[in-house]
C-alpha cells in the first residue's frame, strides 16, 4: 500500500471525505500534485485540508519543497490546513504517520 493509500484510509476511517488530486502525466511519466504539492484534499465540516503523502524518510524533503513553493501563500491565505504525512513501520511492524502542520 502507498503513503498515499495510507492516507486516504486513516483521513476516511476520521470522517474525511478526501479525493486525490495528484496525476499521472504519462508524455513526461511524473506526478503532478495540485498547486505543486498537494496529493489529497480532504474535506470535513468546514475544513479544507491539503495532504502531501510521502514516506517519513522524505519528510523533509517535502516540508522544504512546499515552504519553497510560490503557490503555498495562496493555499494558506484561503484558509486551507496543509500538513505533510510520512509513513513508516514501528519497531512493532505496525505502520505509524508523522504529521508536520505547515498551515
Amino acid at each position: 500500500m502507498s503513503p498515499t493509500e495510507r492516507s486516504l484510509k486513516a483521513l476516511r476511517a476520521d470522517g474525511w471525505l478526501c479525493q486525490v488530486v495528484e496525476k499521472w502525466n504519462p508524455h513526461s511519466r511524473t506526478r503532478l500534485d495540485l498547486f505543486g504539492f498537494v496529493d489529497i484534499l480532504a474535506l470535513r465540516d468546514g475544513e479544507t485540508l491539503a495532504v502531501q503523502a510521502t514516506s517519513r524518510s522524505n519528510v523533509s524533503s517535502r516540508v522544504n519543497k512546499i515552504a519553497e513553493h510560490e503557490n503555498v501563500a495562496a493555499v494558506r491565505k484561503a484558509g486551507w490546513r496543509l500538513q505533510v504525512w510520512g509513513w513508516s513501520k514501528n519497531s512493532a511492524g505496525r505502520w505509524d504517520v508523522r504529521v508536520v502542520d505547515l498551515s
